[in-house]
């Protein structure tokens, strides 16, 4: 039998302890085992709930430990194509509190995995509901809530008709009721225009949107979710329901009401799960009514090492050496929703040591990190980036984050804490790593000042990283001129596999290269893509870029330079993923030409 990772490992059939059963197929050594059961006899944990904890074994491990221990099977959800109807034989809400999931239906019995098929009551209480006999499966509890979260969630459309089923002209403008917490979940009032935005909500968070739209047309709303850089269409609802709805997120984000003919920003916090989720929220009129923009902020998010954001080669190294310097400038640039934050935090990461004093100024605080003191922008205070710069020199702080550049003021502040002494790194919105360098001017910091200050600036975007049902291709003789025309600048290069043998040779004769592309799985929702990657480029300061800047040499001239010295640009390390079966030649030429 093999583990998650392929490794062949021994049969634990007729244990009964799970920490015996997993110190006997090797996932631990002795030395582990004799602290988890320390421990848990100490503590009174479960030893799979400590050896989770400990990141010695994961949970999906466990469960096959467990399943075979019982001699039972096991099944991967995340490899099996549920059919709706039979998903819903169980309620949402008792599929989460049973932790099971009905995934296959045949003519005698129902296939449900679970995490604990051996509790007995709970198997006659879903045979109940079912009204079929079942055979239960193990699967672990983290692949259960998943499906619950995608495929549960993949039915707005259907919860949403339910209560619109409701609606009714005496119920459209029951809105001002208590929203306690904005806890998405709680039964607070049954009001179906809150129960509609409730849904809305939930699925953007537990689909991993960045950004919810909402969209009045001349007859009927569009609901639109940014899902890993992407804008797809997943509800409609009618147009007599805009301005309840509209209404709704306004009291939620304390606007004005009855204010429908300007702009406006608010925000507001919702709870779903154990994650806290920021929503900054802005109202547009339109002609057809107001529209919404909801970004949506995952306050739990977790610091990722530079190598894991794709960060690497040169502009890792590049990067790296300028993390080390006690003074100067840092600047990251993208579009919003680039992962710029991101690759901040994780810049933190390695700088956060007890012997420097890190202070950070945010709008809003997205990603925490221990040790660092991060404070967030109050516009209604007075706690402008700019004011909150100057306070910050006061603080005697070591490294200074300033989340966005985004006036003179502190643009200028910026510099002058880098010429005292102090190692700023902040954000700037620019399409290239060259563009950052006029969008400083542009905000009025002098050139010589700018030369003097900035270590390296990092352009960056985000895109879609291919699950592994991807499907290969030879690339056409139109994609391969593409290529070559972007990666021949590079005078060649290897790729090689995780045991460093030559997986790719790439140079100016190479004739026929095989690329990848989405093909679509119950892994990956059917969309083909999995999670997200950056694209980077790391653009050095030196003695010839200083000369351009101070003589206003444009942004392509500036660009071509810094190639000359080696940069790789964006589209270069994109192609280059793309080459790796990392991501898709589209998807590249997709977030580039944004």
């Amino acid at each position: 039998m093999n583990d998650s990772s392929g490794n062949n490992v021994a049969s634990v059939k007729g244990i009964t302890n799970i920490l015996d059963a997993i110190l006997a197929k090797g996932f631990i050594n002795p030395e582990q085992y004799n602290s988890v059961k320390f421990e848990a006899v100490n503590t009174g944990k479960k030893p799979e709930d400590l050896l989770i904890a400990h990141n010695m074994v994961n949970a999906v491990d466990i469960s096959k430990t467990y399943a075979e221990m019982q001699g039972m099977e096991y099944v991967d959800l995340e490899e099996v194509d549920i059919n709706v109807e039979t998903l819903n034989k169980i309620p949402l809400e008792t599929a989460k509190s049973s932790l099971a999931i009905a995934f296959e239906d045949t003519p005698n019995y129902v296939k449900v995995a679970l995490k604990d098929p051996l509790d007995l009551q709970k198997v006659k209480y879903l045979e109940s509901i079912i009204g079929k006999r079942i055979q239960t499966y193990y699967s672990s509890e983290e692949d259960i809530n998943h499906i619950i979260d995608t495929k549960y969630g993949a039915q707005i459309g259907k919860e949403v008709d339910e209560a619109l089923e409701e609606v009714g002209d005496d119920t459209l403008l029951d809105l001002g009721v208590s929203y306690q917490d904005n806890e998405l979940g709680q039964d607070l009032d049954k009001a179906p225009i809150i129960k509609i935005v409730n849904m809305i909500m939930d699925y953007g968070i537990k689909n991993k949107a960045s950004d919810i739209h909402v969209e009045p047309r001349e007859k009927k709303v569009s609901v639109r979710f940014r899902v890993r850089g992407v804008l797809s269409e997943k509800l409609t609802i009618p147009k007599k329901l805009l301005n309840p709805l509209v209404s709704r997120i306004k009291i939620l984000s304390s606007l004005k009401i009855d204010e429908h003919r300007v702009p406006q920003d608010g925000r507001f916090q919702v709870k779903s799960g154990s994650g806290i989720t920021d929503v900054r929220v802005s109202i547009m009129p339109s002609i057809y009514g107001e529209k919404i923009v909801m970004r949506l902020l995952q306050k739990s998010q977790t610091v990722m090492s530079l190598d894991q954001i794709g960060i690497r080669g040169l502009s890792l190294a590049r990067l790296q050496d300028a993390l080390k310097k006690t003074q100067g400038i840092i600047l990251v640039t993208g579009p919003t929703g680039s992962g710029k934050t991101q690759t901040l935090a994780s810049c933190l990461k390695i700088l956060n040591t007890p012997e420097v004093n890190i202070v950070t100024l945010e709008d809003p605080v997205e990603i925490r990190v221990d040790g660092v003191n991060q404070v967030q922008v109050n516009a209604d205070v007075g706690l402008t980036f700019a004011n909150g710069l100057r306070s910050f020199l006061r603080q005697d702080p070591d490294i200074i984050l300033v989340g966005e550049i985004r006036d003179s003021e502190t643009a200028a502040l910026s510099v002058q804490a880098a010429l005292v002494g102090r190692l700023v790194l902040s954000t700037v919105h620019t399409n290239s790593a060259a563009g950052a360098f006029i969008r400083m001017i542009d905000m009025g910091v002098e050139p010589f000042l700018l030369i003097s200050t900035v270590n390296v600036v990092m352009a960056q975007r985000l895109v879609r990283v291919l699950c592994e049902c991807k499907e290969p291709y030879e690339a056409t003789p139109e994609i391969l001129d593409t290529l070559h025309e972007s990666l021949d600048t590079l005078n060649g290069f290897n790729i090689y596999d995780e045991n460093h043998k030559l997986k790719l040779h790439f140079d100016k004769n190479t004739k026929a290269v095989t690329l990848y592309k989405p093909k679509g799985c119950p892994k990956c929702n059917n969309t083909g893509y999995i999670s997200r990657t950056g694209i980077f480029e790391a653009l050095k300061m030196s003695e010839t870029i200083s000369k351009m800047v101070m003589t206003n040499s444009t942004i392509s001239e500036i660009n071509e330079q810094a190639q000359k010295e080696g940069m790789v640009s964006m589209q270069q390390d994109g192609f280059i993923k793309a080459l790796e079966g990392i991501t898709t030649i589209e998807e590249v030429l997709r977030v580039k030409n944004e």
